[in-house]
């Protein structure tokens, strides 16, 4: 009943959504009206992009308050076909399939990059979101041959995915010789996902191996985890403990924090191998007890930055944490799996406020405001995020699964 009431509710707003108001419409419960306002908010920006008869990706908003659309390369073009998918399973609205299976399409030359680790993140989120709701014809093609192409990268000596490249780009001049990032966690989903639909335990036992080594050299005794760690490819050892996007090497850069929350539950979700909660429950409780935390819940960028409590929230740190710890109060061997869900709906409160979520027809079409890509880099401060965007719609349908039960 539920989901045919936000299905009515969407199909009325597919109807308004080149209107001019600015409020989405009142409907009965937090997750009806949020998808409610995502649906008006995101048929936008579809509105946008169809009309300009091009295949468009919308990633953020650039100093001049214009989109920016990305290609297929960007480790980000996977987030607006999956908000798609997720705007789909929540809203019941079909004539979104056909949007989402374009734009998702759109992407699938990523499956053969073998110079990008973050292949995960931009096939998951799009074509294991499309395979898993509709089981489209040659996505799952597609998954499998991306897991060949990322496991390309992996690093037998010191038993990891190496993340950059340094024989280009900024990469190239900080001495690195194989550098490995914790956003990698988020891309052992997809290699996860290709032994389950391949049978190959090649891509699990590579996920294995980069979740450990990962364990072992990125955390801090307190659980609060390093950005980069530099390996030698000849013997394995560390070389250097640093970061690229937070505020210094040994600071708590918020992002990667999420990253390894969620992370490490989706390693757990797949092996069981209870190590693997402990550490994703280990970073979160150090994040929520950090004395700089914020009331609302929603990190700084970098929990160390010099200027707090006046430097910049970063809302897609906040969904993504959100998000894993729906999930983890589901699991098996949680204790206490309550307080998790609690603590991810306040910050979907703080989201959803006005203090996070846009106005409708406001910030780009994007949902979200206050993320932050790299402040030691000049780029994308203080703005919306289609990443911040995707797991504020996964959080939204792992909460509506659980309070449906």
């Amino acid at each position: 009943m539920k989901k045919n009431l936000i299905s009515l509710a969407c199909s009325a707003l597919l109807v308004a959504c080149g209107g001019t108001s600015q409020q989405a419409p009142k409907t009965d419960s937090f997750i009806e009206e949020n998808v409610a306002f995502a649906r008006q908010q995101l048929g936008k920006e579809i509105e946008v992009i169809e009309a300009s008869g091009e295949c468009l990706n919308p990633v953020t908003l650039k100093t001049d308050g214009s989109v920016f659309y990305c290609d297929y390369t960007d480790w980000r073009s996977g987030f607006f076909p999956g908000s798609l998918w997720y705007l789909y399973e929540l809203s019941g609205d079909s004539t979104l399939v056909p949007l989402a299976t374009k734009y998702t399409n759109a992407i699938e030359e990523t499956k053969n990059l073998t110079w990008h680790h973050d292949v995960g993140f931009m096939v998951n989120c799009s074509f294991g979101n499309g395979l898993r709701l509709k089981d489209v014809p040659g996505y799952k093609e597609v998954i499998i041959k991306t897991a060949e192409s990322l496991s390309t990268r992996f690093r037998p000596v010191p038993g990891i995915i190496q993340s950059w490249d340094v024989t280009r780009g900024w990469q190239s001049e900080r001495g690195w010789e194989c550098p490995v990032i914790i956003d990698n966690m988020m891309n052992l989903e997809l290699l996860f996902e290709a032994t389950r639909l391949s049978g190959d335990s090649t891509y699990y036992k590579i996920a294995v191996s980069h979740a450990d080594r990962t364990m072992q050299e990125h955390f801090r005794e307190d659980g609060s985890c390093y950005h980069v760690i530099d390996y030698s490819l000849k013997d394995g050892s560390v070389r250097h403990r640093q970061t690229a996007q937070g505020y210094a090497d040994e600071s708590t850069w918020s992002r990667g924090q999420a990253w390894a929350v969620y992370g490490y539950a989706v390693c757990y979700r797949y092996t069981h191998n209870p190590k693997y909660l402990a550490q994703s429950l280990k970073t979160f409780h150090m994040m929520k007890n950090h004395a700089r935390m914020p009331e609302d819940l929603i990190p700084y960028w970098d929990m160390d930055a010099p200027n707090i409590p006046d430097e910049p929230r970063d809302a897609s740190s906040a969904a993504c944490i959100a998000s894993a710890l729906y999930e983890i109060s589901t699991m098996e061997g949680v204790e206490n799996p309550a307080q998790y869900k609690e603590y991810a709906d306040g910050i979907l409160a703080s989201l959803a406020s006005p203090n996070y979520r846009a106005a409708l027809g406001t910030n780009g079409n994007f949902l979200l405001m206050h993320s932050v890509g790299s402040i030691p880099h000049g780029q994308e401060i203080d703005v919306p995020l289609n990443y911040a965007d995707y797991y504020f719609l996964e959080a939204l349908k792992r909460k509506s699964d659980i309070e449906a039960k």
